[in-house]
């Protein structure tokens, strides 16, 4: 199948989605494997130590970000993907052979650095594949290889319960390891080998733009700030729910950890997959063909669904209501998540948009990171409800700033 095709770029969107569950699906199990691995690691039966465990991949991812997206700027981001993906594998495997905390604290720090340089590079070779009237869907849909990711890791503490942590660690990045060597033959990249510098790994030049030139363009553009406060904000109960929510679960509906991972993740990444796919990515297609703010204002619907769901995330105990708070968090998050890139498309041009989805994903990352080990000591003090439930204010103050000051001009900045 040639890659210029409209096939094609359909295929890629399938290809990365699957590349995108393994990349949630090997960080994500771990929020649900504390009590299995505490027994032979002595350190994770504190949920602050857990809490910083999961916090110290985020730092690590964050800061690693932009220069992700700088990277995949410069290089054949079919490459860049492939190689994450073998390398975040093969340390998921080298997990399960890990003996003390201090093994688990350096394996989470090299998934950081090797999770990072997929998002930036997978996001923009989609939107280089879709123009304005399939972006939001194809994002959408590739979201959802997340969404399954995160519901597929809630999985985790289910087959150590069966087998082994060291068990699940081994057979997930061999999957992961496997699948990456599959990519080498199915992927390719969109833009042209031409239009990439040799050694570029190393350049500073991006299409001819100099970096400082570019970042200069990025930070001198106040939409490019709100984008970023806008993705931040949201981010801080996004990662809560990633980290939190199957132990939010277990708590709130008193059943064990195998049965509440699962039924957290499936439940947030179901309902996230109908907000992207079947809700926020097909409004947004065809509201932004009639009004050029319809990518805004469909994920300004979205996030303000969030707002009444974390606060019943917070003090709902019974079933209907805890099941009820995640299944509207997860759709309006999901509309969110879809229009993130495109929005971010109708701001900054093509040869920016990986290094600025980087920055992005950056500060989100670190709102998130913040927020798990703070999570961590509300889980210590009986009060991890009430955390989750405060949030929502600082979601509402980040969706006023976006209705009100993101004016795009045009569908595609180029």
């Amino acid at each position: 199948m040639k890659k210029d095709s409209h096939s094609y770029a359909w295929v890629v969107v399938g290809l990365l989605a699957i590349v995108a569950l393994l990349n949630y699906m090997d960080r994500q199990m771990l929020s649900t494997m504390q009590k299995s691995m505490q027994v032979d690691i002595k350190e994770l039966e504190s949920a602050e130590r857990f809490g910083f465990l999961m916090a110290i991949f985020m730092y690590i991812y964050g800061f690693m970000s932009p220069i992700a997206g700088s990277i995949a700027d410069r290089v054949n981001r079919k490459w860049l993907i492939v190689g994450s993906l073998f390398v975040w594998s093969a340390v998921t495997y080298g997990m399960g052979l890990a003996t003390t905390f201090n093994q688990l604290v350096w394996l989470r720090g090299f998934m950081g650095v090797s999770e990072a340089l997929y998002i930036p590079a997978g996001l923009a070779m989609i939107a280089d594949y879709h123009t304005g009237k399939t972006r939001s869907l194809a994002i959408g849909i590739h979201m959802t290889g997340l969404y399954l990711g995160q519901a597929l890791g809630g999985y985790g503490a289910t087959v150590a319960d069966k087998f082994t942590w060291h068990t699940t660690f081994h057979w997930f990045g061999i999957i992961g390891i496997v699948y990456a060597l599959i990519l080498t033959f199915l992927l390719h990249d969109k833009r042209p080998e031409k239009s990439l510098r040799p050694h570029a790994a190393i350049s500073t030049k991006v299409s001819g733009t100099p970096l400082l030139k570019g970042l200069g363009l990025l930070f001198s553009n106040i939409a490019f700030w709100v984008i970023l406060l806008y993705f931040a904000a949201p981010s801080l109960p996004g990662w809560a729910t990633k980290n939190w929510l199957p132990t939010l679960f277990a708590d709130s509906l008193g059943i064990p950890m195998p049965k509440a991972g699962p039924l957290s993740t499936f439940t947030l990444s179901a309902a996230s997959f109908i907000g992207a796919v079947f809700i926020g990515g097909p409004i947004s297609d065809r509201w932004v063909q009639k009004n050029i703010r319809g990518r805004v204002y469909t994920g300004a619907i979205g996030l303000s669904m969030t707002i009444p769901a974390l606060l019943l995330l917070g003090y709902a105990h019974g079933f209907v209501g805890v099941i009820g708070a995640a299944l509207f968090f997860g759709i309006g998050y999901g509309m969110f998540d879809a229009n993130n890139m495109p929005i971010l498309c109708q701001f900054v041009p093509s040869h920016l948009r990986a290094t600025a989805y980087g920055f992005m994903n950056m500060v989100g990352v670190f709102a998130g990171a913040a927020v798990t080990q703070v999570l961590g000591k509300f889980k210590d003090s009986g009060n991890l409800g009430f955390g989750f439930a405060i949030l929502g204010a600082i979601v509402l103050v980040a969706l006023l700033i976006q209705i009100t000051t993101l004016k795009p001009k045009v569908q595609d900045m180029q």
